[in-house]
Order: structure tokens, then sequence, then C-alpha cells
């Protein structure tokens, strides 16, 4: 059910089932952080393998040392200067913390989100949200309620209604080894953004047997339909021909009246804007039973990088 009602989703979360909540970055599939009943059900309504570590969300900053120890000192500048936003940081977890949270590792990944609705219902809890997208393990994020709807349909006994995403990409996680930050993966705030932070980065954002983090595996964001990443599209659209494509540019259409389903990410060619539309775009794509859908690479650079990041992870091939 899709509501604004958050004392239902109170309700729900203190019986340890299941919500869907809005963020600033997707929805998340959330439940009580401490409940393994709750943990285990996000894992098996996602279908998400239990090596694949979760996000813990928090109402504030002040309660980083409920869930993490031995907090480097950067990592305390970079929530001061990011939280509440699109930032997660991996830290040593307390003891209490399950190791279904963490896939068994001696780390948790936390932030605060940035949403009003969020923020809210955490206010009211005694406890932090475990939330990972909305969405079944590896298909496209989802950044308003519909698409959630979409997927889980009644499963869900509260959808929390809080509009469009305003980010539309996921949070930027950052971890730390030996006290030194890594990117362990691309999201809404850019590398750049971090850098003049805390200075230069390590990058470690692939692992496809044992991540760090959410978001790490080579496949994931993918559509139902086939799809590709290029360069060049105009080469691409050559090898096929006489198919239903679909196409998702950045900022330009394609003169070719034969392909009527193209998606513009931003006319003016603004990041922001992109980043925002991208996952929308790809749920309205995938709905058009087309036979391939085409994506353009964008400008590697800021947050150009990071939907180049999730378009090659949804371009992947098994």
């Amino acid at each position: 059910m899709i509501t604004t009602d958050i004392n239902k989703a109170k309700e729900i979360l203190l019986k340890n089932e299941l919500i869907a909540i809005p963020t600033e970055t997707v929805y998340g599939l959330a439940g009580n952080a401490y409940n393994e009943t709750a943990i285990k059900k996000i894992f098996e309504l996602k279908k998400r393998p239990f090596y694949n570590p979760l996000i813990i969300h928090l109402k504030s900053a002040s309660c980083i040392s409920d869930v993490a120890l031995e907090i480097p000192e950067s990592a305390l500048i970079l929530a001061t200067t990011f939280w509440p936003g699109p930032l997660t940081l991996v830290l040593k977890k307390q003891p209490h913390i399950s190791d279904l949270v963490t896939a068994g590792k001696e780390t948790v990944a936390i932030r605060v989100p940035n949403h009003p609705v969020a923020l809210a219902l955490l206010d009211q809890l005694d406890f932090p949200l475990a939330a990972p997208s909305a969405n079944p393990f590896g298909s496209i994020s989802p950044t308003n309620a519909e698409h959630v709807y979409n997927y889980f349909g009644e499963e869900l006994n509260v959808i929390l209604d809080g509009g469009e995403c305003e980010k539309g990409l996921e949070s930027t996680i950052i971890g730390f080894e030996n006290n030194q930050p890594v990117l362990y993966r691309h999201g809404s705030i850019c590398l750049e953004e971090i850098e003049n932070i805390v200075g230069k980065l390590g990058i470690t954002t692939n692992s496809d047997t044992s991540p760090n983090a959410p978001g790490m595996l080579s496949r994931h964001y993918a559509p139902k339909t086939d799809t590709y990443l290029t360069n060049n599209i105009s080469e691409l659209l050559k090898c096929f021909e006489g198919k239903k494509i679909g196409l998702l540019l950045f900022k330009n259409t394609v003169q070719n009246k034969s392909i009527i389903h193209q998606e513009i990410l931003s006319k003016s060619g603004n990041f922001n804007e992109a980043a925002k539309n991208l996952y929308a775009a790809m749920h309205r794509l995938d709905q058009n039973k087309l036979d391939v859908i085409i994506a353009e690479r964008l400008p590697d650079e800021g947050l150009g990088k990071t939907i180049n990041d999730k378009l090659e992870r949804a371009t992947k091939k098994e």
C-alpha cells in the first residue's frame, strides 16, 4: 500500500516487518537493523545474496558510535561535512551489529539520509534501519513509490511515499583501510568533492565474491531488456537494424524516425538533472517491450563518472 502515514510505517517496523522508505538517493527496503528476523526478510524479499552487506540508516550523526567503533578522524570530518546526505561510511562495527547486516565482516556501512520523511520516521524509532534499495536484487533502482509497488505489490504493507528522489543515484561509499579513505562505490557525491575534503582517495570499486560494501558487484542496476553502452550510437544502431530499439541519451535526440522510444537525461547537459532522471528513464524504456536498449556514455567527469559506472554495471553481460 502506498501511503504517507508515518505512524502506520512505525507500527509495521515494530512488528519486525518491512516497509519501503523514500530517501534522497533511491527508495529503500527498510527493517529494524537490530533485529535478525527483519534483516533476514530483507534478503529474502530482495533475493539478495547474504555475502552482500546492507547499509544502516541513522537518525543523526550523533548516533554514529551506537553502531561503529574506532572512528577515523577523516570519517568524522566527512560525516560532519556531508550528513545528512548521500554519503555512506564503512567503519569498524560495534559487537551487537548482526553479521547478517555486515555479511560476516568486521565493518558496517552507515549513513544519515537527507529526506524529511525518512528522518521523521527515524526520529520516532529507538533503532536504526537497515535499508538496501527497494528492488529485486540486481534490478533497476526505484526512485518513486510506484517503482517499488511495481516490484513488490502487496508484499509490502507500507510503501511510504516521499515523491521523486532528489538525487536519483545511490550514496557514495567510502571505507577506511589503515585509516586511509578508499572509494568503494561511486555515488551522488562525486569523487572530486570527497577529495577536496580529505585528499586523494584509494579506489576499490569492484568485487564479485566478498564486497566490502553494496554496489561493488560487476553486474547491477540492470533492466530486463538487453542493454548496451556505447560512445557511438550511430555505429551500434547499424548492428540492430530491424529491431525494436530504445535509446538512453545524455542530451541530444537521434534523428531517426524509426526509433520512437528515446529518453533524454538532460537537454541542457546538466549532470545533476541526468542523475535524477537516470533510473526513471531506464524503467520507462524497460516497460516498452523493446528488443534492445542502447545507452550513451556520458563525459567521464564529476557525476558523469558515477552515471557511467551505473550504466557499465547495468550493461555487463553475464
